[in-house]
Protein backbone atom coordinates (compact mmCIF):
# COMPACT_ATOMS: atom_id res chain seq x y z
CA UNK A 1 0.00 0.00 0.00
CA UNK A 2 1.41 3.77 -1.01
CA UNK A 3 2.70 5.66 2.08
CA UNK A 4 0.21 8.36 2.48
CA UNK A 5 1.16 12.42 2.44
CA UNK A 6 -0.23 14.95 4.52
CA UNK A 7 0.13 18.55 2.55
CA UNK A 8 1.14 21.70 4.60
CA UNK A 9 0.10 23.78 2.05
CA UNK A 10 1.75 25.78 -1.16
CA UNK A 11 5.27 27.81 -0.17
CA UNK A 12 6.66 30.63 -2.01
CA UNK A 13 11.03 30.58 -2.15
CA UNK A 14 13.42 31.98 -3.65
CA UNK A 15 13.14 29.45 -6.37
CA UNK A 16 9.85 29.77 -7.19
CA UNK A 17 6.58 27.53 -5.27
CA UNK A 18 6.97 24.19 -3.03
CA UNK A 19 4.63 22.03 -2.19
CA UNK A 20 5.28 21.09 1.80
CA UNK A 21 4.27 18.39 3.24
CA UNK A 22 4.12 17.16 7.26
CA UNK A 23 7.17 15.91 8.41
CA UNK A 24 9.03 18.60 6.28
CA UNK A 25 9.30 17.06 3.46
CA UNK A 26 8.91 19.39 0.21
CA UNK A 27 8.37 19.11 -3.53
CA UNK A 28 9.27 22.14 -5.83
CA UNK A 29 7.41 22.68 -8.48
CA UNK A 30 8.37 23.63 -11.96
CA UNK A 31 6.74 24.53 -15.23
CA UNK A 32 5.89 21.14 -16.95
CA UNK A 33 6.38 19.10 -13.70
CA UNK A 34 3.80 16.45 -13.82
CA UNK A 35 1.46 16.72 -10.97
CA UNK A 36 -0.93 13.49 -9.97
CA UNK A 37 -1.78 12.23 -6.41
CA UNK A 38 -5.09 10.53 -4.99
CA UNK A 39 -7.08 10.85 -2.09
CA UNK A 40 -7.08 7.88 -0.16
CA UNK A 41 -9.92 5.45 -0.37
CA UNK A 42 -12.71 5.94 2.57
CA UNK A 43 -10.41 9.13 3.48
CA UNK A 44 -11.69 11.65 5.74
CA UNK A 45 -10.57 15.47 5.89
CA UNK A 46 -9.63 16.60 9.05
CA UNK A 47 -8.66 19.54 10.69
CA UNK A 48 -5.51 20.62 10.31
CA UNK A 49 -5.36 22.76 13.63
CA UNK A 50 -3.97 26.37 14.73
CA UNK A 51 -1.08 27.99 15.30
CA UNK A 52 1.50 25.15 15.09
CA UNK A 53 -1.06 22.84 17.29
CA UNK A 54 -3.11 19.65 16.36
CA UNK A 55 -6.57 19.74 16.35
CA UNK A 56 -7.68 18.32 20.28
CA UNK A 57 -10.97 16.86 18.50
CA UNK A 58 -9.52 15.61 15.13
CA UNK A 59 -12.92 16.84 14.02
CA UNK A 60 -13.97 15.99 10.23
CA UNK A 61 -14.61 19.51 7.83
CA UNK A 62 -15.75 20.19 4.84
CA UNK A 63 -14.10 19.37 1.87
CA UNK A 64 -14.81 22.83 0.30
CA UNK A 65 -13.09 24.66 2.89
CA UNK A 66 -10.19 26.18 2.11
CA UNK A 67 -9.01 27.21 5.61
CA UNK A 68 -8.93 23.33 6.92
CA UNK A 69 -9.80 24.16 9.95
CA UNK A 70 -13.10 23.24 12.32
CA UNK A 71 -14.84 26.02 14.16
CA UNK A 72 -12.73 26.09 17.29
CA UNK A 73 -9.59 25.87 15.54
CA UNK A 74 -10.47 28.57 13.13
CA UNK A 75 -11.18 31.14 15.77
CA UNK A 76 -8.01 30.61 17.48
CA UNK A 77 -6.02 30.67 14.37
CA UNK A 78 -8.17 34.07 13.76
CA UNK A 79 -7.34 35.54 17.52
CA UNK A 80 -3.64 35.83 16.88
CA UNK A 81 -3.92 37.24 13.41
CA UNK A 82 -3.02 40.85 12.45
CA UNK A 83 -6.22 40.77 10.28
CA UNK A 84 -7.99 40.46 13.29
CA UNK A 85 -6.45 43.71 14.88
CA UNK A 86 -5.49 41.59 18.74
CA UNK A 87 -1.76 42.74 18.11
CA UNK A 88 -1.76 46.20 18.37
CA UNK A 89 1.61 45.89 20.65
CA UNK A 90 3.58 43.94 17.61
CA UNK A 91 6.76 46.06 17.72
CA UNK A 92 7.61 44.85 14.35
CA UNK A 93 7.46 47.57 11.33
CA UNK A 94 5.06 46.87 8.42
CA UNK A 95 4.50 47.93 4.98
CA UNK A 96 1.32 49.22 3.40
CA UNK A 97 1.03 47.77 -0.34
CA UNK A 98 -1.13 48.59 -3.59
CA UNK A 99 -1.73 44.76 -5.41
CA UNK A 100 -3.27 44.46 -8.57
CA UNK A 101 -4.41 41.47 -9.71
CA UNK A 102 -6.01 41.73 -13.28
CA UNK A 103 -8.18 44.86 -14.42
CA UNK A 104 -9.89 46.66 -11.72
CA UNK A 105 -8.91 44.44 -8.72
CA UNK A 106 -6.81 46.44 -6.82
CA UNK A 107 -6.52 45.82 -3.18
CA UNK A 108 -4.61 47.55 -0.32
CA UNK A 109 -3.13 45.97 2.33
CA UNK A 110 -0.42 45.48 4.79
CA UNK A 111 2.39 42.80 5.58
CA UNK A 112 5.06 42.38 7.73
CA UNK A 113 8.65 44.23 6.62
CA UNK A 114 10.44 41.10 7.42
CA UNK A 115 8.49 39.25 4.94
CA UNK A 116 9.11 41.08 1.97
CA UNK A 117 7.60 40.18 -0.90
CA UNK A 118 6.46 36.89 0.35
CA UNK A 119 2.72 37.53 1.14
CA UNK A 120 2.15 39.68 -2.57
CA UNK A 121 3.22 35.90 -3.70
CA UNK A 122 0.91 34.10 -1.33
CA UNK A 123 -2.04 36.13 -2.72
CA UNK A 124 -0.87 35.87 -6.55
CA UNK A 125 -0.63 39.78 -6.40
CA UNK A 126 0.57 39.95 -10.36
CA UNK A 127 2.05 43.23 -10.04
CA UNK A 128 2.20 45.34 -6.83
CA UNK A 129 4.01 48.61 -5.39
CA UNK A 130 4.76 49.87 -1.47
CA UNK A 131 2.76 52.97 -0.29
CA UNK A 132 5.39 53.19 2.90
CA UNK A 133 6.92 51.45 6.05
CA UNK A 134 5.89 51.96 10.04
CA UNK A 135 4.43 50.65 13.07
CA UNK A 136 1.14 48.15 12.98
CA UNK A 137 -1.11 50.63 13.83
CA UNK A 138 -0.05 53.27 11.62
CA UNK A 139 0.31 51.11 9.01
CA UNK A 140 -3.74 50.08 9.90
CA UNK A 141 -5.05 53.06 9.75
CA UNK A 142 -3.12 54.18 6.63
CA UNK A 143 -4.93 51.19 4.98
CA UNK A 144 -8.52 52.04 6.13
CA UNK A 145 -7.56 55.96 5.27
CA UNK A 146 -6.81 54.78 1.87
CA UNK A 147 -9.18 52.17 1.82
CA UNK A 148 -11.98 54.68 1.80
CA UNK A 149 -10.63 57.36 0.21
CA UNK A 150 -9.58 56.01 -3.16
CA UNK A 151 -12.54 53.42 -3.08
CA UNK A 152 -10.87 49.93 -3.34
CA UNK A 153 -10.86 46.97 -1.05
CA UNK A 154 -8.88 44.93 1.26
CA UNK A 155 -10.08 41.60 0.00
CA UNK A 156 -10.12 40.46 -3.96
CA UNK A 157 -12.30 37.11 -4.35
CA UNK A 158 -9.66 33.81 -5.61
CA UNK A 159 -12.23 32.66 -8.21
CA UNK A 160 -11.89 36.27 -9.40
CA UNK A 161 -8.43 36.28 -9.63
CA UNK A 162 -8.48 32.91 -11.39
CA UNK A 163 -11.04 34.03 -14.06
CA UNK A 164 -8.79 36.63 -15.71
CA UNK A 165 -5.25 35.54 -15.57
CA UNK A 166 -4.56 34.11 -18.89
CA UNK A 167 -6.24 37.83 -20.64
CA UNK A 168 -3.95 39.93 -18.73
CA UNK A 169 -2.64 42.90 -20.51
CA UNK A 170 0.71 41.69 -22.54
CA UNK A 171 3.36 44.60 -21.46
CA UNK A 172 4.24 44.97 -17.30
CA UNK A 173 3.30 49.27 -17.61
CA UNK A 174 0.15 48.29 -18.50
CA UNK A 175 -0.29 46.00 -16.16
CA UNK A 176 0.85 48.50 -13.51
CA UNK A 177 -1.30 51.35 -15.28
CA UNK A 178 -3.80 51.21 -12.38
CA UNK A 179 -1.76 51.04 -8.93
CA UNK A 180 0.50 53.68 -10.62
CA UNK A 181 -2.70 55.80 -10.84
CA UNK A 182 -3.62 55.08 -7.11
CA UNK A 183 0.10 55.73 -6.02
CA UNK A 184 0.24 59.01 -7.40
CA UNK A 185 -3.76 59.70 -5.41
CA UNK A 186 -2.10 58.61 -2.62
CA UNK A 187 0.41 60.62 -2.27
CA UNK A 188 -1.54 63.83 -2.13
CA UNK A 189 -3.66 63.07 0.36
CA UNK A 190 -3.77 63.87 3.60
CA UNK A 191 -4.34 62.54 7.01
CA UNK A 192 -1.24 60.15 6.56
CA UNK A 193 0.07 59.04 10.31
CA UNK A 194 3.48 61.18 10.80
CA UNK A 195 5.32 57.58 12.08
CA UNK A 196 4.08 55.92 8.28
CA UNK A 197 7.46 57.11 5.95
CA UNK A 198 5.80 57.12 2.78
CA UNK A 199 7.45 54.85 -0.42
CA UNK A 200 8.11 55.86 -3.75
CA UNK A 201 6.35 54.33 -6.91
CA UNK A 202 8.42 51.36 -7.71
CA UNK A 203 6.16 48.51 -9.49
CA UNK A 204 7.20 44.81 -9.04
CA UNK A 205 5.50 42.34 -11.60
CA UNK A 206 4.62 38.59 -11.12
CA UNK A 207 4.12 37.05 -14.50
CA UNK A 208 7.00 35.83 -15.22
CA UNK A 209 7.78 34.32 -11.27
CA UNK A 210 3.84 32.86 -12.18
CA UNK A 211 4.27 31.41 -15.46
CA UNK A 212 1.53 33.51 -16.57
CA UNK A 213 2.50 35.20 -20.24
CA UNK A 214 0.73 32.96 -22.80
CA UNK A 215 -1.09 31.37 -20.20
CA UNK A 216 -3.72 28.76 -21.95
CA UNK A 217 -7.48 29.63 -20.73
CA UNK A 218 -8.65 27.76 -18.07
CA UNK A 219 -11.95 25.62 -17.98
CA UNK A 220 -12.73 26.13 -14.05
CA UNK A 221 -11.55 25.63 -10.84
CA UNK A 222 -11.62 22.18 -8.46
CA UNK A 223 -14.24 23.19 -6.24
CA UNK A 224 -13.23 19.97 -3.84
CA UNK A 225 -11.59 16.84 -3.65
CA UNK A 226 -13.13 13.52 -2.29
CA UNK A 227 -11.94 10.62 -1.11
CA UNK A 228 -10.66 8.38 -3.50
CA UNK A 229 -10.37 10.73 -6.25
CA UNK A 230 -7.42 11.24 -8.85
CA UNK A 231 -5.75 14.78 -9.54
CA UNK A 232 -2.92 14.46 -12.66
CA UNK A 233 -1.42 16.89 -15.21
CA UNK A 234 1.36 19.09 -16.32
CA UNK A 235 2.07 21.86 -14.10
CA UNK A 236 2.01 25.01 -16.91
CA UNK A 237 1.45 28.13 -13.76
CA UNK A 238 0.98 28.74 -10.28
CA UNK A 239 0.13 31.76 -8.53
CA UNK A 240 -1.01 32.78 -5.03
CA UNK A 241 -2.09 28.95 -3.63
CA UNK A 242 -3.29 28.17 -7.25
CA UNK A 243 -1.45 25.41 -9.60
CA UNK A 244 -2.87 25.84 -13.22
CA UNK A 245 -2.73 21.79 -14.17
CA UNK A 246 -2.72 21.08 -17.82
CA UNK A 247 -4.62 18.15 -17.77
CA UNK A 248 -4.57 15.10 -20.59
CA UNK A 249 -7.06 15.29 -23.32
CA UNK A 250 -9.37 17.82 -20.44
CA UNK A 251 -8.01 21.71 -20.83
CA UNK A 252 -6.68 23.57 -18.53
CA UNK A 253 -8.02 23.42 -14.33
CA UNK A 254 -6.91 25.54 -11.43
CA UNK A 255 -6.55 23.67 -8.24
CA UNK A 256 -6.09 25.84 -5.08
CA UNK A 257 -3.90 23.45 -2.65
CA UNK A 258 -5.76 24.66 -0.08
CA UNK A 259 -7.82 22.36 -0.45
CA UNK A 260 -5.10 19.38 -0.20
CA UNK A 261 -4.71 20.23 3.42
CA UNK A 262 -6.06 17.53 5.61
CA UNK A 263 -6.50 15.39 3.82
CA UNK A 264 -4.08 12.01 3.39
CA UNK A 265 -2.69 11.39 -0.07
CA UNK A 266 -1.17 9.30 -2.19
CA UNK A 267 0.88 9.13 -5.59
CA UNK A 268 -1.17 8.82 -8.18
CA UNK A 269 1.48 7.73 -11.18
CA UNK A 270 0.36 5.75 -14.15
CA UNK A 271 -3.67 6.47 -13.39
CA UNK A 272 -6.51 8.25 -15.33
CA UNK A 273 -5.49 11.78 -13.91
CA UNK A 274 -8.49 13.79 -12.23
CA UNK A 275 -11.31 10.91 -11.29
CA UNK A 276 -14.42 12.33 -9.92
CA UNK A 277 -13.00 15.71 -9.03
CA UNK A 278 -15.62 17.98 -9.05
CA UNK A 279 -14.77 21.17 -10.39
CA UNK A 280 -16.87 24.33 -10.94
CA UNK A 281 -16.52 25.99 -14.62
CA UNK A 282 -15.57 29.15 -15.28
CA UNK A 283 -18.33 31.62 -16.59
CA UNK A 284 -17.80 32.44 -20.39
CA UNK A 285 -16.20 28.47 -21.18
CA UNK A 286 -18.03 27.13 -23.79
CA UNK A 287 -18.56 23.13 -23.14
CA UNK A 288 -17.15 22.40 -19.88
CA UNK A 289 -18.68 19.12 -17.58
CA UNK A 290 -19.45 20.23 -14.55
CA UNK A 291 -17.35 17.27 -13.10
CA UNK A 292 -13.77 16.87 -14.36
CA UNK A 293 -13.04 13.82 -16.32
Amino acid sequence: MAQAWKCAGLWWSADGPVLRWDGGRRSALTWGKRVAFGVAEGGVRTCVGARGHACAARAAVSGRSTGARCEECARLDRAHSVAADTLADDPRPYRVYLAWFGPGMVKVGITAYERGSARLLEQGAVCFSWLGTGPLMAARRTEELLRAALSVPDRVPYGDKRAVRSSLPASAPERAAEIAELHARAMTLGGWPESLERAPYEPADHVGTFGLAGLPTARGEVRELVAGGVVGGRLIAAAGPDLHVETEGQGVVVLDTRLMTGWELVPAEGATPGNTVPVREFKGVPGVQDQLF
